[in-house]
């Protein structure tokens, strides 16, 4: 929106000053109009009216351009005074302070990208050389398994791999539809959870009476009730897992190994059959990066749920204006004292004028912010991404872009627009308002780095809710070193903020220089914090080696023409028609940049080359630890919920009793 809009501008702009410099050009030639176009020549005697027709006179000409461009700033002083020049130079520090402001940081950044991405890029590269083989090196996931009468789905597989894959297929392991079968296990958890609860807190109640009114009738051991329906749900598990080992339980999609990793990417990057649906192959995560709910739903079903997360990616965001509007209603004290008058008298107090229009507009957007992320996560998840690597990208890009609609551009026009309804009945006016929207806004998105920056990276360190959960949890149950769940950092959470405060950084350097402190001491305090938290809190729940860097790529890269966009609209606003049309060619330099990247960098995110790929398979050749690990990889993608329940964080709980008969 705000991109045409400022074309809009420029386009109306441009035009009018083709017109006003086309008439000017040729009625300053009109003896008549003299007296309007050149005065102090008249008064000065240096030129006089000339009545004669001359058909010069009615044809444009720019030699006043030349004239004025090339008069010195000596000429300039002897005739107008010292003023005229100090006016003069005025003009041209606006026009090249900002000018080269624009060029410079454009060809910063876009070195900054180019040696970032080759850094990232090589990094990716040497990572792979150096790790130990995975299993998803040697896999890949096969969907729209055909099946022929009187077969199944894994004797198709074993058919099909063996036919066109004889020298480097190794095993399959065919997806079975487990939804029950997990949400029984997950039963399992959490009646296991109660029971230790109950067994570690000595002031719990253990028993309850025997009937409903507990007036009559002898007490239950509740622990004892729980074990019995802990041992039924156990039971109800085997069962369901010998009834998912059917072959009717089948689902037409598996995960194929093979015995090199050049072996698995030909057989993902060929198409393998004539019928484009069928047999359809993909890159598969690790094994504990499968979301494995995905594989029960239907192609049907997947394309629906991808319908309904447009739609409801739509109205989150039109919803998200209602508190939008809100806090920029905050910001103009005038507007609340007319919406609440009986505020008025409280408003006239500083301290609480000062609260209200500085710092609870950007608190109050940062918390409704939050429920941002856990929101997309979820529409990502009934999405069809068959890895919660997937799902969280997925859910970066959503909450990136949500937030660059909903936080810079709705504020932007809210807070000039919404509430100028003159402006909005008068369209003439539109064009120029625009230009002066993002800046406008720039003590408010100062107010919000501090919040949602500063804040929020302080409140990471400190890590407030698992610290009030841990003084909620410690009474009441007692936890162990080997029952703790280290988090993985949500990505999907961080990355859009840090991205955000980038594109508010580059947007408004040359607009609004004051924010740049502010943003700094953020990354900077960011910079230590996340350090910090890598080391004693987070820990990797999958790696991707890298392939979050394209999303930070686009990002600039739509920062920078915004920038331009935004400078494009100013410089046209206050008439600067050399600078406009010096910054064109800046978007489209850019974008250019971007497609040489794109071709010179993302391919190595997508998929490793021939070259890599050969070269890692010999080196593993003389590996006499391959033999080992190609019979794990035979189950390494084994769905979890057909294997035995594992109730405890321990390991060697599989073997030891599952309750202790206190």
């Amino acid at each position: 929106m705000l991109v045409s809009a400022l074309l809009t501008s420029v386009g109306i702009n441009s035009g009018l000053c083709v017109l006003f410099f086309t008439l000017y050009s040729i009625l300053k030639k009109q003896p008549s109009n003299y007296d309007v176009y050149i005065p102090r020549l008249l008064v000065d005697g240096t030129s006089k009216r000339r009545s004669h027709f001359n058909l010069e006179r009615l044809i444009p000409s720019p030699g006043w351009v030349r004239r004025a461009w090339n008069l010195s700033e000596e000429e300039l002083l002897s005739s107008s005074g010292l003023d005229a020049v100090v006016f003069m130079r005025i003009i041209t520090f606006r026009l090249w302070a900002h000018f080269c402001a624009v060029y410079i940081i454009t060809i910063f950044v876009c070195y900054l990208l180019y040696y970032e991405y080759k850094y990232v890029s090589s990094k990716r590269i040497a990572y792979f050389h150096s790790s130990k083989p995975q299993p998803h090196q040697f896999t890949i996931l096969v969907r729209g398994i055909p099946v022929s009468v009187g077969s199944s789905i894994s004797d198709s597989i074993q058919s099909f791999f063996t036919e066109y894959h004889p020298s480097t297929y190794l095993s399959h392991m065919v997806v079975r539809r487990t939804n029950k079968l997990r949400a029984l296990i997950n039963d399992a958890k959490k009646l296991y959870r109660r029971i230790i609860h109950l067994q570690s807190s000595p002031t719990q109640n253990k028993y309850r009476p025997g009937n409903c009114f507990g007036l009559f009738g002898h007490k239950v051991d509740i622990v004892d009730q729980y074990e019995k329906k802990l041992e039924d749900i156990q039971e109800n598990v085997r069962l369901g897992q010998s009834e998912v080992s059917l072959a009717g339980e089948e689902i037409p999609a598996a995960f194929v190994s093979f015995t090199s990793r050049y072996g698995a990417a030909i057989a993902f990057h060929l198409r393998q059959s004539i019928n484009p649906i069928q047999w359809v192959t993909e890159q598969a995560p690790e094994p504990n990066d499968v979301y494995w709910p995905f594989f029960s739903s239907s192609f049907m079903r997947r394309w629906i749920c991808k319908l309904v997360v447009v739609v409801a990616c739509i109205l989150l965001t039109i919803l998200f204006l209602i508190p939008v509007v809100f806090v920029q209603g905050l910001t103009n004290l005038s507007q609340l004292e007319v919406l609440f008058p009986f505020l008025k008298s409280v408003l006239t107090i500083t301290f609480v004028s000062e609260v209200i229009t500085g710092y609870l507009p950007s608190l109050i957007l940062m918390l409704f912010l939050k429920m941002v992320p856990p929101i997309m996560e979820l529409l990502s998840s009934i999405q069809g991404y068959i890895s919660h690597s997937g799902i969280e990208k997925s859910a970066c890009d959503k909450v990136l872009w949500f937030t660059i609609w909903n936080i810079f551009f709705a504020t932007a026009f809210s807070g000039s627009v919404l509430y100028q309804v003159s402006i909005v009945l008068d369209p003439k006016n539109i064009p120029a308002k625009l230009a002066v929207a993002v800046p406008a806004q720039a003590s408010f998105f100062i107010a919000y780095v501090v919040t949602s920056g500063w804040t929020s990276t302080a409140s990471e360190l400190f890590r407030l809710v698992p610290f009030l959960w841990s003084l909620i949890r410690k009474p009441c149950t007692r936890s162990t070193d080997d029952e703790l769940e280290v988090p993985s950092i949500p990505y999907h959470r961080d990355i859009p903020r840090l991205l955000f405060f980038g594109l508010l950084g580059i947007t408004y350097f040359f607009l609004a220089p004051l924010i740049l402190p502010f943003l700094l001491l953020y990354f900077c305090f960011g910079y230590i914090v996340y350090r910090n938290q890598f080391i004693n809190v987070y820990a990797p729940k999958y790696e991707t080696a890298g392939k979050f860097w394209p999303i930070v790529h686009n990002s600039m890269i739509f920062s920078l023409v915004l920038m331009h966009a935004i400078a494009v609209g100013i410089f046209t606003l206050k008439k600067l028609s050399l600078a406009t049309t010096l910054i064109f060619p800046l978007p489209v330099l850019t974008l250019l940049f971007n497609e040489y990247c794109r071709k010179r960098f993302l391919p190595i995110f997508t998929a490793y080359s021939a070259e890599t790929l050969i070269k890692k398979d010999r080196d593993d050749q003389n590996d006499a630890a391959m033999a080992e690990f190609f019979d794990k990889l035979v189950t390494a993608y084994q769905d979890p919920a057909l294997m035995p329940i594992q109730l405890s964080a321990n390991p060697d709980s599989l073997n030891s009793p599952l309750l202790s008969s206190t």
